[in-house]
């Protein structure tokens, strides 16, 4: 059995949460969007600025030396996070989006031609949704589309179907509306018995569990730093050696290069051959600090955290709203995340966050980069709660009692 979170002694660690909002105490339910940071996160990027700063893989001086080191050390702390075979198979990137960016230019342009089908999902938000939607107008390819059943999981009923003569399977692991889980593995071995490769979007999943892209016998998985505790503006893209080997390159300049010649160029080996420009290397610095800090908590206890918290948010939204309020994802909390999104009958999403951000609490409303989704729910928005570690029982009873001030406020 895993440990028990330590949750007052952890909030103690996020400086953010010591402050207040219009006097009252800062609830902080909004880390699908974007999580808050440790000070051991903000400690070890002041440390790389303040000591240690130089471009890297370019200098020969101590602290160029000692940048790139810390560097690659950070890459190596991702492989081993995601249990990734090799740390080369993994390539930093700006954010959950470029990576699926990444992989759709490269590879998609390389292999993909018109008629050759990719499949998605109705859960899918628009970074995994666009880029295709981009190469189905260039390349003439086809998309499909797996539903929904009706407690909003995947509907796996025509999967073989929609498989069928498919190249490319795109899926998040964790839907950032619903919360509904997918089995990866599953779905993978389903791709795979028809050739085709399968892309994970785990944005939402890498920083609540336990992850292994082995097990998921995944092709291309993509998440984002600061959905984990660490800086915007960092990612990652792992894929497999063979495939990224073949893929040319994504971006032109800097680090991607072994030689430039006037009649043209050879790229570097991975993972730096999708490394152009100078990188973001105090925010990698900081991700693998916030991989630390995960570690220390445990991902199991992260994740059996993320449950009971989420029992009891659905079972106190489920209690003080009965018939006026509906929650759009799964309740059995085996199959979902952290991620909780509602509407009140009547009120609009964007009108509750702003009654709620009166109390400090702080949520998403809106249609969450997921316009497919919504139009699916019949929706135009929804308010989204959503948990991580430095969140209690005590959060979720604050949003619970301002959203009651909220219908009152509404509803009278």
């Amino acid at each position: 059995m895993s440990a028990v979170l330590d949750v007052a002694r952890i909030k103690r660690d996020f400086p953010i949460l010591r402050r207040e909002v219009a006097g009252k105490r800062l609830v902080y339910l909004d880390s699908a969007s974007s999580s808050q940071k440790p000070e051991s996160v903000l400690a070890a990027m002041d440390d790389c600025y303040r000591n240690y700063y130089a471009n890297i893989h370019r200098g020969v001086y101590t602290i160029a030396e000692e940048s790139t080191a810390a560097f690659e050390a950070a890459r190596a702390r991702v492989a081993s996070f995601i249990n990734a075979p090799k740390s080369r198979d993994v390539v930093f990137v700006r954010n959950a989006t470029e990576a699926i960016n990444l992989v759709a230019y490269s590879w998609g342009r390389a292999n993909l031609h018109e008629g050759d089908v990719v499949v998605l999902s109705h859960m899918e938000h628009h970074a995994n949704v666009v880029p295709w939607h981009i190469l189905a107008a260039e390349r003439g390819i086809e998309l499909r589309w797996i539903p929904m059943t009706a407690d909003y999981q995947l509907d796996l009923t025509d999967l073989d179907r929609l498989l069928d003569g498919a190249s490319l399977l795109g899926i998040s692991a964790m839907s950032n509306v619903l919360g509904t889980i997918n089995d990866i593995r599953f779905l993978a071995d389903a791709a795979h018995a028809r050739d085709a490769l399968v892309l994970v979007d785990a944005c939402q999943f890498v920083p609540h569990a336990p992850t292994d892209v082995q097990a998921w016998d995944a092709d291309f998985v993509a998440f984002s730093a600061h959905k984990m505790l660490g800086p915007s503006g960092i990612g990652a893209l792992w894929g497999r050696e063979e495939l990224l080997d073949a893929m040319p390159p994504f971006l032109g300049g800097g680090e991607m290069i072994r030689d430039v010649r006037l009649d043209g160029f050879t790229t570097n080996e991975l993972p730096w051959k999708f490394e152009a420009g100078t990188q973001a290397i105090a925010e990698a610095v900081g991700f693998a600090a916030a991989i630390d800090y995960l570690e220390q908590l445990g991902m199991p206890a992260v994740r059996e955290h993320e449950m009971r918290l989420t029992r009891y948010m659905l079972d106190g939204l489920r209690e003080h709203f009965p018939d006026s309020l509906k929650v759009y994802g799964p309740l059995d909390i085996s199959v979902r995340g952290g991620a909780v999104s509602f509407l009140f009958d009547g009120i609009h999403a964007h009108d509750v966050s702003q009654v709620l951000d009166g109390d400090a609490v702080c949520v998403r409303a809106g249609h969450h980069c997921a316009k497919p989704l919504m139009r699916e729910l019949g929706v135009p928005a929804t308010t989204r709660a959503s948990t991580y570690v430095y969140n209690d029982e005590a959060d979720v009873d604050a949003l619970v009692e301002s959203l009651g001030r909220a219908q009152q406020f509404f509803t009278g």
